[in-house]
């Protein structure tokens, strides 16, 4: 029986825990430092609990109310969250408060937004949870430890299920805000199983794949392309704390070869971190031949680091046809599209036509830029549109790329104004129903490519420059930026009436380098921007690590960082502008 043939996603992770009650479901890796030390439970075992905490939520909430799941990286979010769906209650994911304001406000947001009737963590973090549900006047619900004495009591043969099917909101995924504020994917069982399903056809994945990643339970990936599907298709899932991952990102790969994992996922910035970071020493005794696929999704998808990852640990047996870059979002219940089983597909194209928004072939000698393929979309209806008339594009031009299909979700929660301009789209040609995607790139040799965000795109004297484009350039230039992050974007020229915009370089440096050495490094950025792209630099601000504003999946956030740089407030270690040049 198919995944998508299930009226639920309960009713598919129900029949996995009677047909293998003793396989394991699921694992969270804790130290890899003296000794493996993990923890798993069985399908069995993670069946008996979701129906432990969903009798005791619908003691507290009715079919259809919000809870807000808090949990520290660990199983009993995986627990929490079919319990949440067991109980008919739709599970509203977010990070931990967290002790700065500004995390704090995000998840207050979130809760405010969704109106949630409980909030649901453990007893690892319950001081915490109470402590800022108690400071926000506006969330009144009740805080539930689902490891705790509240629902101790609870018995999972009492369990009955409700009237659930492929129309039943599951999950309200809030976006991560790279270039807006979040707002509340409404995501049906049908999505989840209709994108699964999706995914299981494109790459032949099912039972027997074993999954794993440190990517965070509450973002769209970790959550829907790394935990849900091997729980739908009855495979297993391996999950690691996306700190410990940036500590230590030897430990991913050290993962998988341990667990033996053929799926495991991270976006551009993870594999350039491994590539960049880990030592021959780390790698030694790793096998990575069982590697089958490596999604990199979640940002545009760097040709550079796809070669970079592929030799740096060839030596550890992995292949370079593991690599498969992907498109999706969550909006799209995640997966759209993807390539593997083959080296990663690249097309070098004139860097000037791609600025004017057309892909054609770069001569040898001529600047240019690398596009990856991200594979064909299936099981959607796919249009290139003018993002300004709606009008489709022809072959060989860049746009926003919109979409249609099963796997597309409801709208917006309490939004029907967003939900009508993104999820009910309607080309100049009249086909309705397409979500807006707001990225730009375009379909060639059946394959999707994407170029970028559309308002992220830096438009220069009428020029279209992409600055993903711009970060990779410099940390390939310069090796005090390597490993680290950047945020490259426009500002207003100031004593100007003119609407050309500036481009402002953010970086962060490792170590504490002389003013003098910033000095020449801010100095080389503004001539590697020059030579590579042929436009000048209003300023360039080097911090210190950890000074880029990033999701929490790691995307840059480079809306906060240009609202940042407006407002004064970032904390610099060497600020080189165009004012202070001219003194």
């Amino acid at each position: 029986m198919a995944v998508v043939d299930f009226p639920s996603v309960t009713e598919a992770i129900r029949r996995n825990a009677l047909d293998r009650p003793t396989e394991t479901a699921v694992t969270f890796l804790r130290e890899f430092a003296a000794e493996k030390v993990d923890e798993s439970l069985t399908y069995a075992e993670l069946d008996a609990e979701a129906r432990r905490i969903a009798v005791g939520l619908a003691d507290r909430a009715a079919v259809g109310d919000r809870a807000l799941l808090l949990y520290p990286e660990g199983l009993h979010f995986a627990a929490a969250f079919l319990g949440c769906l067991y109980a008919g209650v739709i599970a509203v994911p977010a990070p931990l408060p967290g002790q700065y304001r500004h995390q704090r406000e995000r998840v207050t947001a979130i809760a405010r937004d969704a109106a949630v009737a409980a909030v649901l963590t453990d007893s690892a973090v319950e001081e915490d949870v109470r402590r800022w549900a108690g400071e926000q006047d506006a969330v009144r619900a009740e805080v539930l430890v689902t490891d705790g004495e509240a629902l101790a009591g609870s018995d999972p043969k009492a369990w009955t299920p409700p009237p659930l099917d492929h129309e039943t909101l599951a999950l309200l995924q809030y976006t991560s805000g790279s270039t807006g504020d979040p707002k509340g994917v409404m995501v049906g069982h049908g999505n989840l199983l209709h994108n699964v399903d999706s995914l299981s056809r494109a790459f032949g994945l099912g039972a027997h794949t074993r999954f794993g990643s440190w990517i965070p339970h509450y973002h769209d990936m970790g959550l829907m392309g790394i935990l849900l599907p091997p729980l739908l298709l009855g495979g297993s899932c391996t999950l690691m704390s996306p700190t410990t991952f940036l500590k230590r990102p030897h430990w991913w790969l050290r993962m998988v070869h341990e667990y033996g994992l053929h799926w495991s996922a991270g976006p551009n910035f993870a594999y350039e971190l491994c590539a960049r970071q880990i030592t021959d020493a780390q790698l030694a005794g790793l096998d990575l031949s069982g590697w089958t696929y490596a999604p990199n999704g979640s940002e545009p998808v760097q040709a550079a680091t796809l070669a970079t990852f592929a030799e740096r640990f060839a030596p550890a047996g992995f292949r370079a046809e593991a690599l498969t870059p992907c498109y999706g979002m969550a909006e799209a219940t995640v997966f759209v599209s993807g390539a593997g089983g083959r080296a990663p597909v690249t097309h070098r194209v004139d860097a000037g036509a791609l600025e004017r928004h057309e892909v054609v072939p770069a001569r040898p000698d001529a600047p240019a830029r690398a596009l990856v393929a991200c594979g064909s979309a299936d099981d959607y209806e796919v249009r290139v549109v003018s993002p300004e008339t709606g009008e489709v594009l022809p072959p060989g031009r860049v746009g926003e790329i919109w979409l249609k299909g099963a796997s597309v979700a409801q709208g917006y929660w309490q939004r029907p104004d967003a939900t009508r301009a993104t999820f009910a789209a309607r080309t100049a040609g009249g086909e309705e129903g397409f979500l807006r995607t707001g990225d730009l790139g375009l379909v060639h040799e059946g394959e999707i490519h994407v170029t970028g965000r559309i308002k992220e795109t830096l438009i220069v004297r009428g020029r279209n420059l992409y600055p993903q484009d711009v970060e990779h350039e410099l940390r390939a230039h310069h090796d005090d930026l390597q490993g680290l992050f950047g945020a490259v974007f426009t500002v207003p020229l100031p004593g100007t009436d003119r609407l050309d915009e500036g481009i402002v370089v953010t970086h962060e440096v490792r170590g504490r380098l002389g003013e003098d050495v910033l000095a020449k490094l801010a100095s080389g950025i503004r001539e590697t921007v020059a030579r590579e792209f042929g436009t000048g630099v209003h300023a360039v601000l080097l911090l210190r690590r950890g000074g880029v504003s990033r999701t929490t999946s790691g995307k840059i956030q480079r809306a906060a960082m240009r609202r940042a740089y407006l407002d004064g407030e970032l904390d610099a270690l060497h600020v080189d502008t165009a004012e202070r040049r001219q003194r």
